[in-house]
């Protein structure tokens, strides 16, 4: 289960989370993540937030649902043109070959190390064949509490590639880069896009 004191500060702090990772355009990784589907392809974007990178697949013609545990980032990633929010966790995805997209940018970095496998197994089984999956996460080894409280699994390129490659997926490229969030600390961060 996600951690409920992460939920609570971004239920609390929701507005303020979509004012730091506001952007009027999709950034590149996302861009490529879209190109790369199928027109008229069904994604998921597990652990939304408040809906942006939700917003921008469905502006681009996508089915897009956008899955959130806070109650706070569904109801602004409700707001958004196209998009079906519901608030849900990551065990709550129980679907087989339903998506032809999973996007979990910096969402699953949340959820305890121990549960990851499990996470990924779901969302493998979730894919279409041939479908992809974007994760983001900050870099680094350990779990532990940011200085607001959040919890954060931290992970190195080879040991996602490894969980990635055991849960039946195919990581693509890595992309790395380190940005300032939500409580002013700048951190590294890598993502990857993997395909069933």
């Amino acid at each position: 289960m996600t951690d409920r004191e992460t939920i609570r500060i971004y239920d609390t702090r929701a507005e303020d989370y979509a004012q730091v990772t506001a952007s009027e355009r999709p950034d590149a990784t996302l861009q490529a993540f879209i190109a790369a589907l199928p027109k008229d392809a069904t994604v998921l974007d597990l652990g939304c937030g408040p809906g942006l990178s939700a917003a921008h697949m469905a502006a681009a013609g996508l089915q897009v649902e956008a899955w959130d545990a806070s109650a706070a980032m569904v109801a602004l990633a409700a707001t958004r043109p196209g998009v079906a929010a519901k608030q849900a966790g990551f065990d709550d995805l129980d679907a087989t070959a339903a998506y032809d997209g999973i996007w979990a940018n910096f969402s699953l970095l949340h959820a305890p190390r121990a549960d990851m496998p499990r996470h990924l197994a779901a969302i493998a089984r979730a894919l279409t064949p041939g479908g992809l999956l974007h994760i983001g996460v900050k870099e680094g080894e350990g779990e532990r509490r940011d200085s607001l409280g959040r919890h954060y699994t931290y992970y190195t390129e080879t040991s996602l590639t490894q969980l990635l490659h055991e849960a039946g997926l195919v990581p693509g490229p890595f992309t790395r880069g380190a940005d300032k969030g939500l409580d002013g600390v700048v951190a590294p961060w890598i993502t990857v896009t993997s395909h069933r």
